[in-house]
């Protein structure tokens, strides 16, 4: 009894050797996909920043937007990667698939080059494009197995977009459950957890910001949650029609105008007379100021959110690059800031409700959007940013940004689905086969 007790022991002590060795091994790669991360997501984000400030300096820039989209067309040839983006990361977690280090170089000056001249789009697809490629390579260079280049490459998509957001924890947890709702890969916290924080430190040296708002937040009380639920059930329409309104005109540009050529140049004369006719330019770019203004001020167009929608979708169906998360904040601050006095809501905090319901609508994580509220806007309105995020995700259905993004299991009921985004609806019989290659084998 007494040496089967010291073989237990042996065995015991051997296993907690392999746990070691794991977390060491996690620790050195996260921490170099961080600060990698963290050092080039900042030069994105001044980039970002100074190519809007240049934009708001001399307007004639708008004007350029045609020749700036064929050079971004001309540069995604030249390396490759045309026809590459967030879907392609999603991929490379789901399936293994390879990364090309040139997407890097691609949707950096992609962006830059949409901002600088005009395009309305955000920074969150450069981050997940940019940071999944980091992470894949850096994988490689530890010569890591195909499981672990996928952990990596989560790792990297979280180290980036916390370098540009300033918010560790969401980052953490959306890159974790991003790629099929209703798995967490918990072996990846410690990796995207590690990356996000040094590479939010890297950030913070080199004098980026991180997101942040002030708003009031009102007291816990039942006619507010009622009315608030009400407010997210607004919110999951809209992220509904955001999500559709980008993959209908994604498809009706690629089949109306084929050539890619033709196709950016269109688009980006459509961006330059739509400012004209609606002389403003608080459409283009990201539109920080505007969502600010909304939650801070409570002030917002009636019609801003259904008027960047639009130049949303004809800046990407055209070809240029950035994100759709930051229009979506966008979308659902000016719309929760006009909707909510309506409700008896005030502006200021139903504006920054429609923010993270109608981005938790849009990409399908809950959890990551109440992390997101609390990064943003503090832990004050923790229940109801809980509560508008359940009733955003459950009813805006199987719909998302995202078409690579598999749905686990139903919304409805606990039943196991496997179905892609934007390929299912409730009710319907079929199911797609589980798929090959994925982490659910």
């Amino acid at each position: 009894m007494e040496r089967e007790t010291i073989n237990e022991a042996r065995f015991d002590v051997s296993h907690v050797g392999l746990y070691i060795q794991a977390l060491a091994k996690w620790l050195v790669v996260a921490v170099v996909i961080g600060g990698v991360c963290g050092a080039i997501g900042s030069a994105f984000h001044i980039g970002v920043h100074e190519a809007t400030a240049l934009r708001a300096a001399h307007p004639w820039l708008l004007w350029v937007l045609p020749a700036a989209g064929i050079a971004i067309v001309a540069f995604y040839k030249a390396t490759g990667t045309e026809g590459m983006g967030t879907n392609d990361i999603i991929d490379a977690v789901h399936l293994g698939k390879d990364l090309s280090i040139w997407l890097l170089p691609a949707i950096f000056l992609g962006t830059v080059l949409t901002h600088l001249c005009g395009g309305s789009a955000g920074r969150e697809g450069a981050a997940l494009q940019m940071g999944g490629t980091i992470g894949h390579q850096t994988g490689r260079l530890f010569r890591l197995d195909d499981r672990d280049l996928r952990t990596a490459t989560m790792a990297g998509m979280a180290a980036f977009f916390a370098a540009l957001f300033g918010t560790p924890l969401t980052a953490t947890v959306f890159a974790m459950v991003v790629i099929s709702i209703g798995v967490m890969y918990h072996a990846a916290f410690i990796p995207c957890l590690t990356a996000s924080l040094v590479a939010y430190g890297v950030s913070l040296l080199m004098g980026v910001e991180p997101t942040r708002f002030a708003v009031d937040m009102p007291g816990l009380e039942t006619g507010m949650l009622l009315r608030v639920a009400l407010l997210a059930a607004l919110c999951a329409v809209v992220s509904i029609l955001f999500c559709n309104t980008i993959h209908f005109a994604e498809h009706q540009l690629a089949k109306r105008i084929p050539n890619a050529w033709a196709r950016v140049a269109a688009g980006g004369f459509a961006i330059v007379a739509l400012t004209l006719l609606c002389g403003t330019t608080d459409y283009n770019g990201a539109g920080m100021d505007v969502v600010t203004a909304a939650v801070e001020q409570g002030t917002a167009r009636p019609a801003a959110f259904l008027l960047k929608l639009l130049f949303t979708a004809v800046t990407l169906s055209a070809g240029f690059k950035g994100g759709e998360v930051v229009p979506s904040f966008f979308v659902g601050a000016t719309f929760g800031c006009v909707a909510g006095p309506l409700l008896g809501i005030p502006p200021g905090f139903a504006a920054a409700l429609g923010l993270v319901s109608v981005f938790c609508g849009a990409v399908n994580c809950p959890v990551a959007s109440i992390f997101l509220s609390v990064e943003l806007f503090g832990d004050g309105g923790l229940l109801y940013f809980a509560l508008a995020c359940g009733i955003s995700y459950m009813l805006s259905g199987y719909n998302g940004l995202y078409s690579s993004q598999t749905i686990l299991y139903s919304k409805l009921k606990a039943q196991y689905i496997n179905v892609h985004t934007n390929a299912h609806h409730a009710g319907n019989p079929h199911q797609d086969p589980p798929v090959r290659g994925s982490l659910k084998e």
